[in-house]
């Protein structure tokens, strides 16, 4: 079969490898959709992640769907889970699975992701598509999980009024989530337009750029605000627009490891921050709820497809930001 893997930063190669075996827990899957994230990119430009580095050939993406190869759920259309938690350690057994510190991550570390034609995954982290539901929305899974973890820690009540710094994939996933989940008020903060314009027709009232809200910080007394940026100018904004008693959830990823934002300027607030890890057990269920109901629009995010061997290209347009979700079909 044919595999893509990242060799040091900005190197990928397409190999043949033979097709994975499943063991007795496993199930053989045929992908057919991966979704490229921030994450991804951070592997394919910096050869890492945080502290998390690239020491062998790695197999990327986390954001995978596919078909059940063989057995008796042969054609089952399924998004994976891309974490595989131990299930033995205290975090696992109290309910905080995508705390485990030693799960293993698809695409990440040691554990190949899904840039392959076949993976091999354990039958429990597979969840099987109802029909309306296509595979292409159903690698949107992961980060429409990502979205609904991002919204559970903060916290929100009814009619909250909220912000969502960084509108990329994630960030217009959750200004969505957001509205269906009864915020009446949804501010949506992003330099590039096209991003912007994304955000007010899935429900934001107003999309600024960061320099438009820096202008109007005033009139802004938010509830919680969500950053999905990945820097510390939309940590700050973030923390900027919130009332004092607010909630502020950080979501992004610094290419640095760090952030760092006026010590001020959240204690005088007296700030509550939270820190999103991935995702937690029931988001999956939730997410094709959301789906099948109508109330989130995954599959208009994908604009660009490419087949694995143009997995490079993929990259680069991803890196270029002037689309929205960028797919890699690999056995569609």
């Amino acid at each position: 079969m044919r595999v893509v893997r990242l060799h040091a930063p900005g190197d990928l190669r397409l190999h043949e490898e033979d097709a994975p075996r499943a063991a007795s827990d496993e199930t053989l899957v045929r992908v057919t959709d991966v979704g490229l994230c921030g994450s991804d990119l951070h592997w394919f430009e910096e050869g890492g992640i945080g502290d998390a580095q690239l020491h062998r050939p790695l197999v990327l993406g986390h954001e995978i769907a596919g078909v059940i190869h063989d057995g008796p759920r042969a054609g089952t259309p399924v998004a994976i889970d891309p974490a595989i938690p131990c299930e033995k350690c205290q975090q696992c057994r109290s309910g905080h699975r995508n705390l485990c510190s030693s799960v293993r991550f698809a695409g990440h570390g040691v554990q190949d992701g899904g840039l392959q034609e076949m993976v091999a995954w354990p039958s429990t982290l597979l969840h099987p598509l109802p029909a309306p539901i296509s595979t292409t929305e159903g690698a949107a899974l992961e980060p429409l999980g990502v979205a609904i973890h991002a919204l559970d820690l903060g916290h929100l009540r009814t009619a909250a009024r909220i912000a969502v710094v960084g509108c990329g994939p994630i960030g217009l996933l959750l200004v969505q989530v957001a509205v269906a989940s009864g915020a009446t008020s949804v501010l949506a903060v992003d330099p590039l337009s096209h991003r912007r314009d994304e955000a007010r027709r899935r429900g934001a009232d107003v999309a600024l750029s960061p320099a438009e809200v820096a202008q109007r910080l005033p009139e802004f007394e938010l509830d919680g605000a969500f950053e999905v940026a990945g820097n510390d100018h939309a940590v700050e904004l973030a923390m900027s627009v919130v009332r004092p008693g607010g909630r502020v959830v950080l979501a992004g990823i610094p290419s640095d490891d760090r952030t760092s934002f006026p010590a001020s300027l959240a204690r005088r607030k007296g700030l509550t921050i939270a820190l999103v890890r991935r995702m937690k057990d029931d988001v999956h269920e939730r997410g094709i709820r959301l789906l099948e109901s109508g109330r989130v629009d995954a599959a208009s995010l994908v604009t660009a497809r490419f087949p694995l061997d143009k997995a490079a290209d993929a990259f680069e347009l991803a890196l270029a930001r002037t689309g929205l979700k960028v797919l890699i079909q690999p056995s569609s």
